[in-house]
């Protein structure tokens, strides 16, 4: 059964993780036929504000999961409506703080940014269109969280193609009919972020009719449960800050050493990001699973659960090592036909092949640490493995120059996963398993 369970869960959220670059490639292509590298540049500066504010939001999905799991393995049917209304609350709180201090968030942000002034009024535009959206964006991230607790990716799945094809549609409509440009692209996506949360409203109310009675108020605000859900939610954010951290980072020390460089190193990390779309996946199967078997107190399933996860996991780092390995240097000509640029991801191709062995573990303990919310740990492990990835960093770099910035990176994410076996131990010592088993 758990073997099914786990390919039921994350075959949906990998088709999910999978459309998030194909509407960035579908966004660019739109402003590509406007005849102006300014649209490019304005669309390539709006997204990458929208991507950080909303990645670092991104610990309320992850939050609500678990505890979703959680109530729903333990067949709490008021607590998994409680978390939902729980999350939605915060998410409208985040969204208020956001509308409110738009103007000096937006100012602050192009401020930091080296850019054309040309590039900065029309990201300016775009980003005065699409703040509006910040409520149906984070709302919707504690509906995904609330469906994948619930095991239901399928869901999730949905809502992402159907929130995603809408937004390619509205922009080709307001930008090729109407003639809006970067305002239109930037209204096709605020029309499809609210598409988007309706239909997980939807799906909330046909599929989950036994969900939607009354919750007393007490229960969603409970003081405890408030405090517990901010506990959790805080180690997630400190988490993500750090994953953060890592990557501006691994940016500017490539350009440091040249453009050339930064190039590659933006080929090279397709790859990573594409291996992380199926990892998530099965990450997102621990996070479900996980909680689910906690909140029921079941130990044995629990560790059934983990050695299967490892098991797919294991077997799909070893398939994109190989394809990596293998069709490496042919794959890169599919992002670039620069010859400069080509030789000099070749001569660092080989790290493409290192990350995936190096990196299942980190992804999948990332999903089991958030299912049974031990977010101490996974942020205790995360802090130890940016450390290291300074540290590393630091001493091989100055040796082996780019190789010693992809060397830190690859041991960053080992480091992860190390960090998180040593620490598995304490997870079964929860006192959700001690009082059942």
């Amino acid at each position: 059964m758990t073997r099914s369970a786990i390919l039921r869960i994350a075959l949906p959220a990998i088709v999910s993780n999978i459309t998030v670059p194909l509407l960035g490639l579908a966004d660019t292509a739109i402003v590509g036929h406007l005849g102006s590298p300014v649209y490019m540049g304005a669309i390539a500066v709006g997204s990458m504000i929208f991507s950080i504010f909303y990645w670092v939001f991104g610990f309320l999905r992850a939050g609500t999961s678990g505890f979703t799991a959680q109530a729903f393995g333990a067949g709490e049917q008021g607590e998994v409506t409680a978390v939902l209304l729980r999350s939605c609350c915060f998410a409208l709180l985040i969204s208020f703080l956001l509308l409110l201090f738009q103007y000096p968030i937006s100012r602050l942000a192009l401020q930091l940014i080296d850019a054309s002034s040309a590039v900065k009024a029309e990201a300016l535009a775009y980003f005065r269109i699409c703040i509006w959206g910040a409520p149906a964006v984070i709302l919707l991230y504690g509906f995904n969280g609330w469906l994948i607790g619930l095991q239901n990716t399928r869901a999730t799945m949905i809502i992402a193609l159907v929130q995603n094809v809408s937004n390619v549609l509205l922009s080709l409509l307001f930008v090729f009919v109407f003639h809006w440009q970067v305002k239109g692209v930037a209204l096709g996506t605020l029309a499809a972020q609210y598409v988007g949360l309706l239909l997980a409203v939807v799906v909330w109310r046909t599929r989950y009719p036994h969900y939607l009675r009354p919750t007393p108020g007490i229960a969603v605000l409970h003081r405890r449960a408030i405090m517990r859900f901010l506990h959790v939610n805080k180690h997630i954010f400190l988490r993500t800050l750090c994953i953060l951290s890592v990557t501006s980072f691994f940016t500017i020390a490539g350009a440091r050493r040249g453009d050339l460089v930064l190039a590659s190193n933006a080929v090279l990390l397709q790859f990573f990001y594409f291996f992380s779309y199926f990892m998530d996946g099965f990450s997102n199967a621990g996070e479900a699973l996980a909680g689910q078997y906690a909140g029921a107190g079941r130990l044995s399933a629990f560790r059934i659960m983990v050695v299967r996860l490892f098991r797919w996991g294991i077997s799909l780092s070893a398939l994109f090592t190989l394809v990596y390995g293998l069709g490496g240097p042919v794959f890169l000509s599919l992002f670039t036909d620069s010859a400069p640029v080509l030789q000099q991801a070749g001569a660092d191709v080989f790290w493409i092949a290192v990350i995936p062995l190096a990196g299942f573990a980190a992804f999948l303990w990332d999903g089991i640490y958030i299912g049974v919310t031990s977010t101490g740990l996974l942020f205790l492990s995360m802090l130890l493995a940016t450390c290291g990835f300074f540290a590393a960093y630091y001493c091989f770099e100055p040796l082996w120059g780019n190789h010693g910035l992809w060397l830190s990176f690859c041991l960053f994410l080992l480091l992860r996963g190390c960090f998180q076996t040593c620490f598995y131990a304490r997870l079964k010592r929860l006192d959700c398993f001690r009082s059942a088993e």
